[in-house]
């Protein structure tokens, strides 16, 4: 309800406190996301290699600014502390991601659930139209029955010319049936 009422039209906007940088639950989320998206490809791990080689190319080749000696500890350390950031960042855009697959599964089930439903509706009407159709008469079933009909009126027709043949006195006024 406090939602409704906060976007309601006739509402003026109140001017909130403008920040400098707006953190929210989405907004780190949709960085999460992207900084695992970068580490996933294959230009991340070019630039990585490079950064490497150009680290320890500095600090074996005995320049003046020899910052980090053999073992690396420098170099260790920055891939320790990318290492601690990279993990929760990646974990953070799977469970968006796994957030994004539910909804899209129940979707998918209220979807099919109601495809299920309106296919078993279709299958009763058309089960029930086909039951409609059987009883109803066939065109050649009504030709046929047509035929038997003409057939019998004929019959009729010969009968009643023969009984009116026997009524005439003289067969001189009789006529040819006629047909049809």
């Amino acid at each position: 309800m406090a939602e409704s009422e906060r976007n309601a039209l006739d509402t003026p906007v109140a001017a909130g406190r403008r920040r400098l940088f707006n953190i929210t639950d989405d907004s780190v989320g949709a960085v999460a996301e992207k900084v695992a998206r970068f580490f996933g490809t294959g230009r991340y791990l070019m630039w990585q290699t490079v950064v490497v080689v150009v680290w320890i190319a500095l600090n074996i080749g005995g320049f003046a600014w020899n910052w980090d000696p053999y073992p690396f500890i420098l170099l260790n350390l920055a891939f320790s502390t990318q290492a601690a950031y990279a993990a929760p960042l990646i974990l953070l855009a799977q469970n968006r991601q796994e957030d994004r697959d539910k909804v899209t599964l129940q979707n998918d089930r209220r979807r099919a659930e109601q495809t299920k439903a309106d296919t078993e509706f279709l299958a009763r009407e058309l089960a029930g139209v086909r039951l409609a159709v059987g009883d109803m008469v066939s065109r050649d079933y009504l030709r046929g029955e047509l035929e038997e009909l003409h057939d019998v009126l004929g019959r009729i027709e010969a009968k009643i010319d023969d009984a009116a043949a026997d009524d005439q006195e003289h067969p001189s006024e009789l006529s040819e049936p006629t047909k049809g």
